[in-house]
């Protein structure tokens, strides 16, 4: 951004420099004047305990910390981004409206010490600007132009004074007509990670993994011991309702008596005194307490069962995780198996593995039947090619019925072999005429794909189906 700091006026380090101020009118000795103003520094003012503002300034400043920063940047001629706030009510430059204002590069010219309107002294800058973009009050369309600098009146009782005696870092070029850098900027002190970028996505999802705790290990994180900050062993629980670790209470009086005895001067044995031992997060006694320290068994009950679900809870995670490593291993292998024997297997083998039946089948029970083999291990594909064979010696054998047996088994009391038996005719005699005879095969053939042909040998893939 801008400016990073969200209290502080000014943003920068004292061994770098400065790279930004804001004009919020936090001091009276400010003076505005657009292209130039004379910027107090920060510091001088009591902010103990609960203050984050005091107008009343109470000691000098002094060039350390944010002071040195813009200091750091008088002498190296480095850039400054000013913004200015609303709340600065002395300046006709400031904006109307309750934002803050972006106003562009000025370079620290000169900064001394001078006492101010309080009667303390107070650090002093001269900004001018040097932006190649017009500042946002001016009708200008082009940047600033380099301009002698303005008399400063309180210079003459002004004390400490630093002025750039080398070449500024930031600087008008006459020859491109516009301010660049005239050396290399400053390094940024931001970390820059130069290594593998699956490495350092790595360990950004270990930092996010650490962030991200169970609801389980934050109710652990709040059983902590006060001494340890682990999670607590034993726990002890004072009568000023703190809660440490058995062994760290008893270490933290270690070798303490309960009991000081005392003597007078003459040497005759006075009234022994109790020793007062003070709770570690508190001022409360606790020796009576750390006579016969008893463990709170209800809080370690708890301790120890969140314990458990936490740790039942990570064994559960591991053992998934290798399970759907394994059963992804196991189909991957399942597929290659299944692919090498498909390329090996030669398309007249596959038609001698197909039944009769299902070869006069129509469209759509093969390719019902294909799902089914495709999605099928190959255990139970080589069963179905034995029953398949089994159903095509049956088919042979029914084909070698004489005619005697044709009749018989046409013209029985149940001729449910398929639906066109119904309208197939019957052969009554032994030499029956051939045609009747291709109908009755035709009719019984096609009557072994029904679920009623008494052919017909129920599998699996029925069952699937």
């Amino acid at each position: 951004g801008i400016h990073l700091p969200p209290v502080s006026g000014i943003g920068g380090q004292s061994n770098y420099g400065a790279q930004s101020v804001v004009l919020s009118g936090g001091y009276e000795d400010d003076e505005d004047h657009g292209d130039w103003f004379l910027y107090t520094g920060s510091g001088g003012r009591d902010l103990s305990g609960n203050k984050r503002t005091n107008k009343a300034q109470s000691f000098d400043q002094m060039f350390e910390k944010f002071n040195e920063a813009l200091r750091v940047s008088c002498r190296k001629g480095y850039p400054v981004r000013v913004v200015r706030s609303h709340k600065e009510k002395r300046s006709s430059y400031a904006p109307e409206d309750k934002v803050l204002r972006y106003d562009g590069i000025y370079r620290i010219e000169k900064c001394w010490r001078k006492v101010g309107n309080q009667g303390f002294k107070v650090c002093r800058y001269l900004f001018v600007r040097c932006d190649n973009d017009p500042a946002p009050w001016t009708s200008d369309e082009q940047g600033d132009r380099p301009r002698p600098l303005p008399v400063i009146p309180e210079l003459k009782q002004a004390t400490d004074i630093t002025e750039r005696k080398e070449s500024s870092s930031w600087d008008y070029d006459e020859e491109e007509a516009c301010w660049k850098w005239k050396t290399p900027p400053p390094p940024s002190r931001k970390r820059v990670t130069r290594g593998n970028a699956e490495d350092e996505r790595r360990a950004k999802r270990a930092i996010r993994k650490g962030h991200n705790m169970s609801v389980k290990e934050k109710v652990l994180k709040g059983f902590s011991c006060l001494l340890c900050q682990k999670v607590m062993t034993l726990p002890l629980t004072t009568p000023c309702a703190h809660n440490f670790c058995k062994p760290c209470l008893e270490g933290a009086f270690a070798g303490q008596t309960f009991v000081r005895e005392r003597t007078c001067l003459s040497g005759r044995t006075l009234r022994s005194q109790k020793n007062v031992m003070k709770c570690p997060s508190c001022q409360n006694d606790i020796s009576e307490f750390l006579q016969n320290p008893q463990v709170n068994r209800e809080l370690m009950g708890v301790i120890e069962k969140l314990q458990q679900r936490n740790e039942g809870d990570e064994d559960t995670m591991e053992e998934s995780c290798k399970e759907e490593v394994a059963d992804m291993e196991e189909s991957s292998k399942e597929r290659g198996a299944a692919m090498e024997e498909s390329s090996d297997a030669s398309p007249e083998s596959v038609e001698n593995d197909m039944p009769y039946p299902q070869a006069e089948s129509s469209p759509k029970r093969a390719c019902k039947r294909k799902k089914v083999d495709a999605g099928t291990p190959i255990d139970q594909k080589s069963k179905r090619t034995k029953k398949r064979e089994e159903i095509d010696a049956g088919d042979d054998e029914t084909s070698k019925i004489d005619n005697d047996g044709m009749e018989n088994g046409i013209s029985g009391e149940k001729p449910n072999v398929g639906d066109d038996l119904h309208d197939a005719p019957v052969v009554k005699g032994r030499a029956g005429s051939v045609s009747n005879r291709e109908k009755t095969q035709e009719a019984v053939d096609e009557g072994n794909d029904s679920p009623s042909s008494p052919l017909h040998v129920r599998s699996e893939e029925d069952d699937f189906q």
